[in-house]
Parts: C-alpha cells; sequence; structure tokens
C-alpha cells in the first residue's frame, strides 16, 4: 500500500477533534461507519450544518426539525428523537470543550445493512447518527463573492426534490468543480426553466431599488437562513419578495448576497465578469448583516 499522503488541515486544531458516531464519542481517525452502511452504499442519508455562538446554537429546532422531515420522507426506521440527537450533541461539544466559532455537521444514515444493495429492506440496524464538530468560521465572513453560472441545472421535485436535505449532492458538487476551475469562489444553478436557484452551497438574493428578491424554492433548498430573512424582513424596515429571477436581472442587480449556515451573508460582487452594483458590499446587505446578527443573538438556542 502507498505511503500516506501528508495532509495539511485548514484549522490545524481540528487534528484532534472528537466525533459521535451512534453513541460513541471517539477521535478523529477512529470516526467510521461501516461499508455496508447506507451512506456508502447509496448516499442513502440526511444531513445539517448548525453553527455555534458563545454557547448557542442558532436555529436549532428549525434544523432538528428538517431533519425529522427529511428522515420520515424517506421512511428511515428506528430514527433518534430531536431530544436524543441534542443529548448526542451536547455530549459532543463538551467533550471537545467547544463553545464558540464551530460548525457542525449532523449527518443521519437510514443505517446499516445485513448485506450491500439498495432495498430498504436490507436496513435491519436502525439509523445511524453522527455528530461531527469542527473550529470553522464562516467561509465567507469579510469576503466579496466572485461567481459563475453552472451549466449544471439543479435538480426540481420531478426528480428529487430540493426540500429532502439529503445528501446526494453530485449536481453541486459538479458546479463547484466548474466555480474551482475557473477560479472563482462558487457557481450560480439554474432551475430547469433558466431562473436562477441557488449556489452550489447558498441560498440567493438579490436588491433592486432597496427591496430584496429571492428565487421560489421549487428547486433550490429552502435555506433556514435564507426562511427567517425572507419572513422577518419587514420587521427590520425591508421588502423581500420571492419570484422567479432571471439571469439578467441578476446581472443588473443593485447589490447581490447569499445566505447560509456555513456562509452567514456574503455579498456577491462579481457573476460570470459583470460587476453586480458597485462592486462592493452595498447598504442593504449591510443592514441584512446587521439583521442577522440581531437574529442570532436572539434565536439561538443557549446548551452549553
Amino acid at each position: 500500500m502507498a505511503q500516506s499522503k501528508k495532509v495539511e488541515l485548514p484549522n490545524p486544531k481540528n487534528e484532534f477533534i472528537k466525533v459521535y458516531v451512534n453513541g460513541e464519542i471517539v477521535p478523529r481517525e477512529e470516526a467510521k461507519v461501516s461499508v455496508f452502511d447506507s451512506v456508502v452504499q447509496g448516499g442513502d442519508s440526511v444531513w445539517e450544518g448548525l453553527r455555534l455562538y458563545d454557547g448557542k446554537v442558532f436555529m436549532l429546532d428549525a434544523h432538528l426539525e428538517r431533519l425529522m422531515n427529511s428522515a420520515k420522507v424517506l421512511a428511515y426506521a428506528a430514527v433518534p428523537t430531536k431530544e436524543e440527537v441534542k443529548q448526542a450533541i451536547i455530549d459532543t461539544l463538551k467533550a471537545n470543550e467547544m463553545y464558540d466559532d464551530v460548525h457542525m455537521r449532523l449527518t443521519l444514515t437510514r443505517g446499516k445493512k445485513v448485506t450491500s444493495g439498495m432495498n430498504p429492506k436490507w436496513n435491519q440496524y436502525g439509523c445511524t447518527l453522527i455528530v461531527l464538530p469542527e473550529w470553522k468560521a464562516p467561509i465567507y465572513r469579510n469576503v466579496g463573492l466572485k461567481l459563475i453560472t453552472s451549466y449544471i441545472r439543479r435538480n426540481n421535485p420531478q426528480f428529487l426534490d430540493s426540500k429532502i436535505h439529503h445528501n446526494n449532492l453530485l449536481n453541486n458538487i459538479q458546479a463547484k468543480i466548474e466555480a474551482n476551475f475557473a477560479g472563482v469562489d462558487g457557481a450560480v444553478m439554474l432551475d430547469m426553466n433558466g431562473f436562477l436557484s441557488e449556489t452550489n452551497s447558498t441560498n440567493i438574493f438579490l436588491v433592486k431599488k432597496g427591496k430584496l428578491y429571492t428565487p421560489f424554492a421549487d428547486s433550490c433548498l429552502p435555506g433556514i437562513t435564507r426562511n427567517l430573512l425572507h419572513e422577518t424582513a419587514a420587521d427590520y424596515g425591508l421588502t423581500s419578495i420571492e419570484k422567479n429571477l432571471s439571469v439578467t436581472e441578476m446581472y443588473t442587480a443593485d447589490e447581490m448576497f447569499t445566505t447560509g449556515t456555513e456562509g452567514e451573508i456574503a455579498p456577491v460582487y462579481e457573476v460570470d465578469g459583470r460587476v453586480i452594483g458597485e462592486g462592493t458590499t452595498g447598504p442593504i446587505t449591510k443592514k441584512v448583516q446587521e439583521m442577522h446578527l440581531d437574529l442570532i443573538e436572539r434565536l439561538g438556542e443557549k446548551i452549553l
């Protein structure tokens, strides 16, 4: 066997993290699942990304509800309860002595099979739950994004409903590969009709004449941060409208930003070589960033 390649972690602190896998909290290098697990056999799993701010998890209940809803749609059996998942999160954070500036990825798989194959009847062990915490700053904090438009279309409910927060992310990964080759931060994905859907990893908002516009959540993931900003915009003196948005509307927007748990609120300066607005973080985007910070403070659930 070839000698392992020396790798460099984005944050060296994460070399010695501990990970929760089905009731056990183990060192990073021992955190493994069976080759018979459904996530290996067919990408059959659902997930959530959580963020910890000063001992508080932002929108924890909303994330857990989406996790449970995704598991229900996929007919998972022996699913852990919200309370059990929450306790697993608390135990894992305490084991790592993590209290702030932490990103967590929850993964819930259909579980281990008794033999390889797609048929869920072979899943007789119950679900596999993974809690993976890392010290990780928001990936786009203090960054102005440059994007391209991908030729990869975002799947819609005719094929695989994005409202299931599933791990079948190959179309998003293909779009990110395009962005990597283009030397930019990410890729805008369109729906089957050519309207904006989302980027490969975040939701999209445009600003025009002081109003917020975001694509309908038909093919994009209706992200928790996206939904919260859209629903509470009026409380902060903003108007937010869902509509079909074309590439032309994106190019000619006054401002553009993306939203997500890991990426927070990130301004977009350029798409496909077109400068968006003034090519800076505009006043509405700054206001939304302040709004987001206020929502984090008000809606974070204290668990530590």
